[in-house]
């Protein structure tokens, strides 16, 4: 089973960036599915963006154009650069991963115990 950390969460204003990392450890990072959550306060988890054993890359519509999912197999960790960013990002977000779930099932999945791994939060405060 593989175990996620999560940093490079903080605080910045509007228009600012951030990149979030997730160190995984203990199976094969390769071989899996990984991708990231956010929820905000009084909302739900929501996905953010997933990215397959083969590179391929799915985003939510509330990201694209200003947030890239990617990974470094040899590290075995997974990044999310986060641009142009806005109060409504403003929420933790998590990482997480699969060795069987397709990108849109991934991005899409409502449950946590519907994926194989979490970590356990960053946290991203965006001011106006």
């Amino acid at each position: 089973q593989v175990q996620l950390v999560e940093s490079g969460g903080g605080s910045v204003q509007a228009g600012g960036s951030l990149r979030l990392s997730c160190v995984a450890s203990g199976a094969t990072f390769s071989s899996y599915s990984v991708g990231w959550f956010r929820q905000a306060p009084g909302k739900e988890r929501e996905g953010v963006a997933v990215i397959d054993s083969v590179g391929s890359t799915l985003y939510a519509d509330s990201v694209k154009g200003r947030f890239t999912i990617s990974r470094d197999n040899a590290k075995n960790t997974l990044y999310l650069q986060m641009s142009s960013l806005k109060p409504e990002d403003t929420a933790m977000y998590y990482c997480a991963a699969d060795r069987a779930l397709g990108n849109w099932y991934f991005l899409n999945a409502r449950r946590p115990a519907t994926l194989d791994a979490w970590g356990q939060g960053t946290l991203v405060t965006v001011s106006s």
